[in-house]
């Protein structure tokens, strides 16, 4: 992403906006439980929020320099940062309890790109637990503020679709505001008799 998205997104005004306008939100559509994916954390602002509320996250981050600082920063807390594509890292089927996309799908190269993890998502979630996530909406002050980065938006209409196709139910698209969208989702309930895969970790960091 370009410097002054960047600077934006590790700024004291991102960190309001998350706690007075994101947060609210997030804690009416979902539980997230004790064990939560978060994919595209860039400087980790959305991290601090999540990692405040649940016994683990997982942030998995695509750029290797914020990786890094990230997981510098949190070194010693209940975050573990995994560096890599989240449609290749491999996790285990089944371990987590939530996974959020804040503002990072628009970033990926390509739609396709964008399905590919949301079934990725799908496979690594828990059977009736949510996908909860935030992104720009196509508007002319979004496109400006993307000078030189890949901007790909997500198309409102279609987004259901999208994610229903990648196995999702209960999906609900809303707009917040004129520059940005919401979704929430869940992975389906297990079959009775099925049960849970093992979660994979031994507790909090």
């Amino acid at each position: 992403m370009n410097q002054g998205h960047l600077d934006y997104l590790a700024s004291p005004e991102w960190a309001a906006a998350l706690r007075t306008d994101l947060l609210p939100w997030l804690e009416t559509v979902a539980e997230l439980g004790d064990d939560v994916l978060e994919i595209g954390p860039g400087p980790g602002l959305t991290t601090d929020v999540l990692r405040e509320r649940c016994a683990l996250v997982t942030a998995v981050e695509i750029d290797s320099g914020l990786a890094a600082a990230l997981a510098e920063r949190l070194m010693g807390t209940n975050v573990v940062v995994i560096s890599g594509d989240a449609t290749e890292v491999e996790l285990p089927p089944g371990r987590f309890s939530a996974a959020t996309c804040f503002s990072m799908l628009h970033h990926m190269p390509s739609p396709q790109a964008q399905d590919q993890l949301f079934a990725e998502l799908h496979r690594v979630l828990r059977p009736g637990a949510p996908l909860v996530g935030v992104d720009s909406a196509d508007t002319d002050l979004v496109r400006g503020a993307h000078v030189d980065d890949i901007f790909v938006p997500l198309e409102p209409e279609t987004l259901g679709e999208r994610l229903h196709a990648a196995g999702f139910t209960a999906v609900t698209v809303t707009a917040a505001g004129p520059h940005q969208i919401r979704f929430d989702a869940r992975k389906p309930e297990a079959a009775p008799g099925a049960g849970r895969p093992a979660s994979g970790h031994g507790g909090a960091a």
